[in-house]
């Protein structure tokens, strides 16, 4: 087992926003898990990456499918024998403007699945890899969209929620935790990505160098927060 770097893994990770925050991981000097539910983008990712002499691995995780979760921390268990820092990137935003009431039940169950279950699942199954070394930084994806004060507008309901919930198994995951290990939740902003659209913004670039810090904190760091900008918001 090699102990000289940190570990990391970034799920959703073959493009967007996940695939810069492996690069940036790689670049401070990690060992990086580039985390993806198709195999041959997630493979060719992580081959990109290694070219550019950067320290990067791939593992397949569709995160609602919770087997391969289980699998890909055996993987990683085997292959490193810990895991330092987990950034929950994956997610989906399918339902836009759709009226909440009106939203077809499958929308709300596949963005549940995703965006909650899925943080959920993968945090369930890769922090007894934290928890035997004391140390660990886990980094959830979230959005503005989660906080309660956006819920009083329509739109995005499906999404909306996921994203409350997943701001809510932050602070109770963040509040179990015990050894140097935080769990953090952070909102990216605006950023042109397939999801977020061409008019946006932020680039992906920026919007990991947003996230990043949250990855290096030192055990005085915060635990249980909303982060925007750096900052510590409202939830």
């Amino acid at each position: 087992m090699l102990h000289d770097k940190k570990v990391a893994l970034v799920t959703g990770a073959n493009r967007g926003i996940g695939y810069e925050l492996v690069k940036l991981l790689a670049l401070n000097d990690f060992k990086v898990v580039l985390a993806s539910r198709d195999p041959i983008k997630g493979d060719d990712a992580a081959q990109k990456l290694k070219g550019a002499g950067l320290d990067v691995s791939f593992v397949m995780i569709d995160v609602d499918n919770q087997e391969s979760i289980r699998q890909a921390a055996v993987t990683v268990d085997q292959k490193f024998g810990k895991l330092d820092v987990l950034i929950n990137n994956a997610g989906v935003y399918l339902d836009e403007n759709d009226k909440f009431l009106t939203t077809d039940l499958s929308v709300l169950e596949k963005t549940m699945s995703t965006n909650f279950f899925g943080a959920y699942c993968v945090i369930h199954s890769f922090i007894p890899l934290m928890e035997k070394q004391g140390y660990g930084r886990i980094i959830n994806v979230s959005s503005d969209y989660g906080m309660m004060s956006q819920l009083s507008w329509q739109g995005a309901g499906a999404y909306k929620l996921s994203k409350l919930a997943l701001n809510g198994l932050t602070r109770l995951a963040a509040a179990e935790v015990q050894g140097d290990i935080k769990i953090n939740a952070v909102d990216p902003g605006w950023v042109s990505t397939d999801m977020g659209g061409p008019t946006a913004p932020r680039t992906p670039k920026q919007a990991a160098e947003s996230i990043l810090w949250l990855a290096t904190i030192g055990p005085d760091g915060p635990n249980g927060g909303f982060f925007r900008d750096g900052k510590r918001s409202d939830w």
